[in-house]
């Protein structure tokens, strides 16, 4: 069971359940001692239907009364075998953590001659292999869809992982080491330096350096500004850095957003992006190091193979 949060609550569980199991016994035992002497009428209950059809309190069947009595003893046998009684584990100990590792570590041992296979490759011959690729995909689904999209295509503030540009490196090594320990990505908001002018000034040139729509005469004031503010991470062409996570500011890829607003935006009020490692996600099975592995590869195939 799930840890509680006060000792309140395992006690109140309890005494709920146990109250439960006695109130019905109660209850059926007051509702079922009566018989009927020999000779007795049953109660008419002042109830009748389509002129003869009469509603009679008679006591219910044993069979019946049976099948209540089952339920309780069953509910009882259940409560002290298995766990249903607050902390109380059940004489048997289960829990659901233990059954699933169970069955991680037969899985795991069932699964540790594929993945000892795959360790003695190289990244890119695993990443060429289709079996390879379909055990990455179904770890990549678990760990990395839920902020890349099950199609890895990314979306606003999130890596698209296909096309190629890297924001910390694309070789198998920096992407292993991106998987395991994550990346913190901060750029500081220059809003305030630079003034709402000023920061109109350095968006204008950063649209310039793509290629895309601009001010030429906001573009040109901005240029300075650029220099002076921007140019010690992007670089002073503004192709950006790897070692910081600094992104190219001269292709056509925009990780929250290529219009002025947005350039805007992320100059004044600056950016925070986090990706959390998977290394204590992925546990301590045997085959973590395998998974890793195999993640590895997935994602490093997904942009060789544009």
């Amino acid at each position: 069971m799930s840890d509680f949060t006060h000792g309140f609550w395992p006690i109140y569980i309890s005494v709920l359940t146990v109250v439960s199991i006695i109130g019905t016994w109660v209850f059926l035992r007051s509702q079922t001692t009566r018989k009927l002497a020999p000779g007795e009428k049953p109660e008419l209950m002042k109830h009748t239907w389509d002129g003869d059809l009469q509603d009679l309190n008679n006591p219910l069947p044993r069979w019946w009364l049976g099948l209540f009595y089952g339920t309780l003893v069953f509910a009882g046998v259940y409560l002290v075998l298995w766990p249903g009684l607050g902390n109380y584990a059940g004489v048997l100990g289960w829990t659901s953590k233990g059954e699933y590792e169970a069955e991680v570590e037969k899985a795991e041992a069932k699964f540790q001659p594929v993945y000892a296979g795959f360790m003695q490759q190289d990244i890119a011959t695993v990443a060429a292999d289709p079996d390879a690729r379909a055990i990455g995909r179904n770890l990549f689904l678990t760990y990395c869809s839920q902020c890349h999209g099950s199609d890895a295509a990314g979306a606003r503030g999130f890596p698209n992982l296909t096309d190629g540009v890297w924001l910390y490196g694309g070789d198998p090594d920096t992407i292993k080491a991106t998987l395991t320990e994550g990346r913190s990505g901060m750029m500081p908001p220059m809003g305030e330096a630079l003034g709402a002018e000023g920061t109109k000034e350095v968006a204008h040139y950063v649209l310039s350096l793509s290629g895309r729509q601009h001010d030429a005469a906001l573009a040109e004031a901005g240029r300075p500004k650029f220099a002076e503010s921007c140019a010690a991470c992007h670089m002073p062409d503004g192709t950006g850095m790897q070692a910081m996570g600094a992104p190219n500011l001269t292709d056509k890829v925009w990780l929250y957003g290529g219009s002025e607003a947005a350039i805007i935006e992320s100059i004044a009020k600056g950016r925070n992006g986090v990706m959390p490692g998977i290394d204590q996600t992925l546990g301590t099975t045997s085959n973590k190091e395998a998974k890793l592995h195999l993640l590895t590869a997935y994602v490093y195939g997904l942009s060789q193979r544009q």
